[in-house]
């Protein structure tokens, strides 16, 4: 089915019936400096990005960051990791849909995949949920602990009774996919606005209006509300209803795995996802104690207790003596209430969710922005990616 061009887009929202909060117009307006375009999408992180690069080719995109730097909070602290066999349905659905970009990416983007698999290693008390995570799974196949000690040669002897593999897992280059995306933008004429954080968003003859810090008026008839950590706050500047979002603050460190080359290990975790290392760049180890405590939307920092957890629990499985930690950081990830996604329409005209992406937000991320670049063009979405619209719907939290 072909899209609609933009104009059709804008009649199709103009004669939109649901109710959206009356919006208070502020009253120098006319003396604001406003700029037109077809789609506002407020946050260039990676899922402000994706949904800008995909509607560049159809609609002229603004897209609104608050910070200096585009993806200054969760999209730049995340070291990302392809792994099918994470998430719920709508995260399974919309990685195994953004696999062929990853392997095979159009022109810009370089090199995004490289292999690394993934290990679930259980000691006696985990050892029922690994095999509830291999009859569930898709590709993750049980693995002798003899082949996992070759793999990994620390591996304590007696901490786990049997693990499981997920082989064609890979690292995803995450700065070279986000800078990949926001170039797309820029060549399909699409405006990328630093420092400009949206203090008022009002709806008002059809369009969206968003005033920036800067003092510039984006107008639009359709806003992507892909703010991360900051939806809800977006949300109710807008008048929209908002759908629940918690932000939850992860943390990581870096340590030097001593005596072992580390470059070529698996990512390894446990299987109830209390602890996690992976390889980084130099031949050193990031761990982390898999953690969600609840944040209010903020520049996360990490925090000591937690950073001492993650090792505690590495010590307990790998025999790596940690002497010193490198570096330590947090990032914010924000879930919806039911952990699913939200990308689609809400019963505001015009209005779009592109949050909740949890942990899965990088890995999803080409799909997710075609998905819903669909939905905003009003087009019928690819099949591969349709099949995560009823889960994604963030209209389910209202109903």
């Amino acid at each position: 089915m072909a899209a609609p061009d933009a104009a059709g887009t804008r009649r199709a929202l103009v004669r939109a019936s649901h109710h959206v909060a009356p919006a208070r117009v502020p009253r120098d307006l006319r003396r604001m400096e406003t700029s037109q375009s077809d789609v506002i999408v407020i946050g260039a992180g990676m899922a402000g990005a994706t949904t800008a690069a995909h509607l560049a080719p159809t609609h002229k995109v603004a897209l609104l960051e608050a910070e200096e730097s585009a993806g200054y909070h969760a999209t730049g602290r995340s070291a990302a990791i392809w792994i099918l066999n994470y998430g719920g349905a709508d995260a399974r659905i919309l990685t195994g849909a953004s696999r062929r970009f990853f392997e095979a990416p159009p022109e810009g983007f370089g090199e995004l995949a490289h292999q690394r698999a993934v290990l679930f290693i259980a000691p006696p008390e985990q050892a029922g949920h690994l095999e509830a995570m291999i009859a569930a799974g898709e590709g993750l196949v049980p693995i002798p602990l003899a082949e996992v000690r070759d793999m990994v040669p620390a591996l304590r002897e007696g901490y786990a009774v049997s693990a499981a593999i997920e082989r064609d897992a890979f690292d995803i280059d995450v700065a070279s996919l986000h800078q990949g995306f926001l170039r797309q933008v820029k060549q399909g004429g699409g405006v990328l606005a630093l420092r400009h954080r949206a203090g008022r968003i009002w709806f008002a003859n059809g369009r969206w209006h968003a005033e920036s810090s800067g003092g510039t008026v984006h107008s639009a008839p359709a806003l992507v509300n892909a703010a991360g950590a900051w939806g809800d706050e977006v949300a109710r500047i807008a008048g929209v209803r908002p759908i629940g979002l918690q932000p939850k603050r992860r943390t990581a460190c870096i340590v030097d795995p001593g005596p072992y080359d580390s470059k070529d290990w698996p990512l390894i975790g446990d299987a109830d996802h209390s602890w996690y290392v992976r390889p980084e760049a130099r031949r050193k180890l990031m761990v982390s104690p898999a953690d969600e405590t609840d944040s209010e939307p903020t520049d996360a920092q990490p925090d000591e207790y937690d950073v001492a957890v993650a090792v505690d629990r590495m010590q307990q499985a790998l025999s790596i003596e940690v002497t010193r930690i490198e570096h330590r950081w947090a990032g914010l990830r924000s879930f919806t209430p039911d952990r699913g996604l939200a990308i689609g329409p809400c019963e505001a005209p015009g209005f779009f969710w592109m949050c909740g992406q949890g942990g899965y937000g990088i890995q999803t991320a080409p799909a997710a922005g075609r998905l819903l670049a669909s939905l905003v063009r009003g087009a019928t979405p690819d099949e591969d990616v349709a099949r995560a619209i009823p889960l994604t719907d963030p209209r389910r939290f209202h109903a």
